[in-house]
């Protein structure tokens, strides 16, 4: 048995020690022994992944993707594909819905998986009081019926990405019958879902253990144990994988993953994803000024940071749509321009004798270089005439904050559209009274209300490409970049990379 000294057992962090212990294996064995222990980069805020601000986090997928199965599920490469729903669509003109049940399914108490189920979740999310941040969704369908296997509902109002969210953020199946009896209490403490994975054990703010479920309907999983040991820290996550701890992990700095996956033992990948870095502009104080808005926008040299800071992994975009997604539009660019910036900013009294003052919100360490990143744009804002001041806070903060429409008048996110629509990146994002927006203007909101329900989709795509260039022309929000995920794993495994960002524990198998 291999031994630590005090000073490694602290250099490798408490959740590390323990888990390795409570685990009952050697904490620097490889997950030859069926176990796989994945250094992941957030907390899990809660087992449910359909109610609360942390449902939309694009990052914690991959948990609930292991416990609990989809209406539909999606691909590595995003494409739909059945889930606990073999079959979906509308009727001729779209007045009603149906889905068909997968049939056989078993929760992980052993209870059948029902079409009732699949009601009642609907149902729920769609109840505006039940805490489902997307219910605006949901309830775009209702008065269900079941005879069968086969689901069928009333269109209350025509919703383009109905079916896609169902593949999406809180998009997920839960137990009628175990919910109802234990309640939400009791849930958090033993969650079961139908997925390929089951709660064995759960620590918070350390890890997560997962053991593999054996009456999987997709077969059973590649790893009889799962860890996620919750590692924000990425210099705690690089020292996870080069110590040998952790078999897998994900979004550390991107030098250290040109030098991770070149060591011995190590393998590794970074390819592009559907999350896209932004700064979000609030409505407030000194962001009412256009020129404000549209100088700090024009004072960011995206492709420097890209080819500096990130090594070249990413790609800068002027839009909330990125070139994977339905409505990009390769026409619309902002660009750097420094000079354009300062005289953007003279017109309003500002300079860099006399700057523009304001706080900027940043995550640290939830993706490569974030805080780095922020700290170079407040440097390139400091040249034309602008002050930012910078405040760090937790991912979850942000979600908090965002809810509440009291994000500082600039606030750097990532953001998910693993389903590539525009409603889902650019509508939620700028509409007011989205509950995922912070500008809220009628100009834009008018552009944007027609939209939702449109039923001729190249006019819908067509609408939702001249908000984009409108959002640009108008500096109401900052688009960074297209983000590269790294990964890096052990030689003895074999990763593949999920366009979504989600690192689930399914996509991981033996060499």
């Amino acid at each position: 048995m291999t031994t630590l000294t005090r000073r490694e057992a602290l250099s490798l962090g408490a959740a590390t020690f323990i888990t390795g212990i409570l685990a009952g294996r050697n904490i620097v064995s490889a997950a030859e022994n069926g176990t796989l222990t994945i250094a992941f980069n957030v907390n899990l805020p809660s087992f449910d992944p359909t109610t609360g601000p942390s449902a939309v986090n694009p990052a914690i997928q991959a948990i609930y993707r292991s416990v609990f199965d989809q209406f539909i599920g999606q691909g590595p490469d995003l494409k739909f594909q059945p889930g606990l729903l073999t079959d979906w669509g509308w009727n001729e003109d779209k007045t009603k819905v149906w889905m068909d049940v997968r049939e056989g399914v078993t929760w992980h108490d052993g209870s059948p998986f029902t079409p009732e189920d699949v009601v009642w979740s609907l149902t729920r999310a769609a109840d505006q009081k039940g805490g489902n941040p997307i219910s605006f969704i949901w309830s775009t369908a209702g008065n269900y019926k079941i005879e069968g296997k086969r689901i069928t509902g009333d269109v209350i109002r025509f919703e383009p990405t109905y079916f896609k969210w169902m593949a999406f953020l809180t998009g997920y199946v839960l137990p009628k019958a175990y919910y109802e009896k234990v309640g939400a209490e009791g849930f958090e403490k033993k969650p079961i879902g139908t997925g390929p994975y089951m709660v064995d054990a759960y620590e918070g703010n350390a890890f997560l253990r997962l053991k593999a479920n054996p009456k999987y309907f997709g077969g059973k999983p590649a790893f009889d144990t799962v860890v996620f040991k919750f590692v924000p820290d990425t210099t705690s996550r690089v020292a996870e994988i080069e110590s040998g701890s952790s078999d897998v992990t994900l979004e550390i700095p991107y030098e250290d993953f040109d030098r991770l996956k070149k060591k011995s033992g190590l393998a590794g990948t970074a390819t592009p994803i559907s999350d896209i870095g932004m700064i979000f502009i609030n409505n407030i104080d000194v962001m009412l000024d256009k020129n404000v808005r549209l100088a700090a926008h024009h004072a960011i040299d995206k492709k420097a940071i890209v080819a500096r800071l990130l090594r070249g992994y990413g790609v800068p975009i002027d839009t909330l749509e990125a070139p994977e997604y339905d409505a990009f539009d390769s026409s619309i660019v902002v660009g750097f321009d420094a000079e354009k910036a300062k005289a953007l900013l003279a017109a309003s009294g500002y300079s860099p004798k006399k700057p523009v003052k304001f706080k900027i919100q940043t995550t640290r360490g939830f993706k490569p270089k974030d805080y780095e990143m922020i700290q170079a744009i407040v440097g390139m804002w400091r040249k034309v005439g602008i002050e930012a001041d910078i405040e760090v806070y937790e991912i979850a903060k942000h979600y908090e904050l965002r809810a509440a429409d009291a994000l500082a008048p600039a606030a750097f996110y990532n953001w998910g559209n693993a389903i590539g629509d525009p409603t889902t990146s650019t509508g939620f994002a700028m509409f007011g009274p989205s509950p995922h927006s912070v500008w809220n203007t009628d100009d834009l909101d008018n552009m944007i209300a027609p939209l939702w329900g449109e039923k001729d989709e190249a006019k819908r795509i067509a609408g939702w490409k001249a908000v984009s260039k409108y959002i640009a022309e108008q500096g109401y929000v900052i688009p960074l970049l297209q983000y590269a995920q790294p990964i890096v794993y052990k030689e003895s495994l074999k990763v593949t990379p999920n366009v979504s960002g989600a690192l689930q524990p399914t996509l991981v198998a033996k060499a």
